[in-house]
């Protein structure tokens, strides 16, 4: 990941230890100030939300976390009490919030013309474009930055494409690979701060940390790579 001069970890307490093995690794080689690491909370109550908050600065060995997001808006305003407080004392950089589930962007828009976040996490991507119409140009609006989840909706790009080659003008568009056609395609959206792409295998994260090189998509590309999916 770092040769491939990729930076953002998102991760959370309920991706089982993958808290513990990021700190684990990052403290071993030293590479702490080389990565933007981003985690979650999400539970109720605040005495709760600080415990879980607590255990992510121990299983990822730092003072510091860059981004924490309450997850799923579960008990909101209790747990942004919480990260604003922690913000103000500099173990925080930045506040925000997150979900995966087109059916949650009524309450994201909300939550975002309410509240004061540093971040937004939503799903996007080819075939999940709904954030385009309101909370994409909002977060924009906002100064507020975006994580895009599920870029690959969860797979079901790949199955879309299978056996299919590259179309004739993605070399000329830098796109060497389906995934970061994909991904370009996710990137390239003004209001998009960085894809989050999720993957078990290296040689799937080297190919997707590609992508954010070389020349984006203009317009009228983005509606060709469109085209290919609709």
């Amino acid at each position: 990941m770092i040769d491939a001069g990729a930076r953002v970890i998102d991760s959370s307490p309920m991706y089982g230890r993958a808290e513990e093995v990021v700190g684990d690794l990052v403290e071993a080689d030293g590479s702490r100030d080389r990565f933007f690491l981003a985690t979650k909370v999400w539970t109720k109550g605040a005495k709760e939300g600080l415990q879980q908050i607590e255990n992510s600065f121990r299983y990822l060995h730092t003072k510091r976390i860059d981004l924490i997001q309450v997850h799923n808006l579960v008990d909101l305003e209790t747990q942004l009490v919480t990260l604003r407080r922690l913000k103000a004392e500099g173990r925080i950089r930045y506040v925000g919030v997150s979900h995966w589930n087109a059916s949650a962007y009524d309450e994201l828009e909300k939550t975002l013309r309410r509240e004061e976040l540093d971040f937004v996490q939503l799903n996007y991507s080819v075939v999940e474009r709904e954030a385009e119409k309101v909370l994409l140009p909002l977060a924009r609006d906002r100064g507020v930055a975006v994580l895009a989840n599920r870029p690959f909706a969860q797979g079901q790009l790949f199955a879309k494409v299978k056996d299919k080659p590259l179309p004739d003008w993605a070399a000329a568009a830098g796109i060497a690979s389906w995934g970061q056609l994909m991904l370009k395609f996710v990137v390239s959206h003004e209001a998009v701060t960085c894809a989050i792409p999720a993957t078990s295998k290296p040689e799937h994260m080297q190919d997707d940390a590609k992508a954010g090189g070389g020349p984006m998509p203009d317009a009228a590309t983005r509606e060709r790579i469109a085209a290919l999916f609709a």
